[in-house]
């Protein structure tokens, strides 16, 4: 599935039972898709040491060792207080929202895998380094929409 396809994917029907919709909210995972922006944060750290690399460039050895992960890797590994929950939710979620999410991250990953490696082979880091903040804040959002159950629609597109 390609991001772009991701305007098909509808809100999910609330199949969990007020108990259980309030411990995912506490938990900060959407009730009705059942993923966790927290995700998110893996791609925002990228964002920022690209961001900071024009005016910083001590941060590039910090941007190279940025590694990707999926999902479930990265609640596995990460000291999120409920990250037991987060996955057992993340397998209940729609599998097209599912499917939806990981594309996304996936192109975020490859344009990040692109910069690190052009990056590492010697190439000025300024402009390619703006480009590819400015290509993963637009996949952001639209993975932030895919969690919050929005219509994939009213997220800008990218340029």
């Amino acid at each position: 599935m390609r991001y772009q396809d991701c305007a098909e994917i509808v809100q999910a029907d609330e199949e969990a039972s007020g108990s259980d919709s309030a411990q995912l909210v506490d938990a900060n995972i959407h009730p009705t898709t059942k993923l966790a922006t927290d995700y998110l944060n893996h791609f925002n750290e990228a964002i920022m040491l690209l961001d900071m690399l024009s005016s910083c460039p001590d941060c590039l050895d910090d941007f190279l060792c940025w590694q990707p992960k999926s999902y479930r890797e990265h609640f596995t590994q990460s000291r999120f207080a409920t990250r037991e929950l987060a996955l057992a939710a993340y397998e209940a979620a729609d599998p097209q929202a599912r499917e939806c999410l990981d594309a996304l991250a996936d192109s975020m990953t490859a344009l990040l895998e692109e910069a690190r490696s052009a990056f590492a082979a010697g190439m000025p880091v300024g402009a390619l380094a703006e480009q590819t903040a400015g290509a993963l804040k637009v996949l952001v959002v639209r993975a932030g929409a895919v969690i919050n159950g929005e219509d994939d629609r009213r997220v800008p597109a990218s340029k």
